[in-house]
C-alpha cells in the first residue's frame, strides 16, 4: 500500500536505538514528520519514544551490517515513499595508532562505520522520493585537511572512507534528482563521543535537522556541520 496520500514528510532512521539516532528520531517527530526508526534489538528508549508517538514513531529491527537484513527491511517497505533516509551508526575502539590496531578490529570497524551504511544507501535508496535527501552521520574526525592532532586514527580512517564511499555513491547516482549530504554533528556527550565532549545530542540535532529541512531539494552532495558550514575534505 502506498503512503504517497499524506503530506507528512516521512523519514526513515538507521541506527536510533540510542545517543544522536534515537535524538533525531524525536526531534523529527516533534517537528510533524512521521518516521521509522531501526535498531538491532527491540525495546529500549526507541520502543518507548514509539509507543508514546501516538503512531508518528514506527520500529523496525535491522542488523545494519547483514545484506540479508537490508534486503529484508527494503522488502517489507515497499511502497512506502520517503523525503529523508538517514543513516546513523558508527563504533570506535579506542586510541590505537595504527601499528597497534589487530587486523579483525580494522576490518569490524571499516565495515560498520563506512562499508555498511553505504549498503544501507545502495539497499534503500529506491524508496526515497524524487526531491528527497540521503544522508549519512559523518565526522570532522573524517575531514583529512582537519586531521592535525595525533589520536584515533581508525576511527578518522572510518569516516574518511565513509566521506569517500559517499562521493562515489554521489558521483554514480548523480542524475537520480536526491540531495545528499554528509552531517558533521559535533562532538557530543554519546557512548562514542564520551562523557567529556562538549555538546548534548539535545544541543546538537534540532540543529541539524535545521540544516537537513533547508538543504532539502539541493543538488549534489556537501559535507556539512550542524550550523550548515562547509567542513573539508
Amino acid at each position: 500500500m502506498s503512503d504517497t496520500s499524506t503530506a507528512d514528510p516521512r523519514a526513515l532512521i538507521i541506527g536510533a536505538s540510542r545517543g544522536l539516532g534515537l535524538v533525531l528520531a524525536n526531534e523529527l517527530v516533534r517537528r510533524g514528520w512521521q518516521v521509522i526508526a531501526t535498531a538491532r534489538q527491540s525495546g529500549g528508549e526507541l520502543q518507548a519514544a514509539a509507543d508514546a508517538s501516538n503512531g508518528r514513531l514506527e520500529v523496525e529491527s535491522l542488523e545494519m551490517t547483514s545484506p540479508k537484513e537490508l534486503a529484508a527491511l527494503n522488502e517489507r517497505l515497499k511502497g512506502r515513499r520517503l523525503d529523508l533516509l538517514f543513516v546513523n551508526a558508527a563504533i570506535d575502539r579506542g586510541d590505537l595508532s595504527i601499528a597497534e590496531v589487530p587486523t579483525d578490529m580494522f576490518t569490524e570497524v571499516m565495515v560498520t562505520n563506512a562499508l555498511s551504511p553505504l549498503r544501507a544507501l545502495e539497499s534503500l535508496r529506491g524508496l526515497v522520493a524524487p526531491g528527497g535527501t540521503v544522508a549519512v552521520m559523518s565526522s570532522d574526525q573524517g575531514s583529512i585537511s582537519r586531521n592535525t592532532e595525533g589520536g584515533y586514527e581508525l576511527y578518522k580512517a572510518s569516516k574518511a572512507a565513509l566521506n569517500q564511499l559517499m562521493r562515489s555513491y554521489a558521483t554514480r547516482h548523480a542524475d537520480d534528482g536526491q540531495t545528499k549530504l554528509l552531517i558533521d554533528p559535533g562532538h557530543n556527550r554519546t557512548r562514542l563521543g564520551g562523557p567529556d565532549a562538549p555538546l548534548t545530542a539535545e544541543e546538537s540535532i534540532p540543529a541539524v535537522v535545521d540544516v537537513l529541512e533547508a538543504q532539502a531539494g539541493a543538488p549534489g552532495l556537501q559535507f556539512l556541520d550542524r550550523h550548515g558550514e562547509v567542513v573539508p575534505w
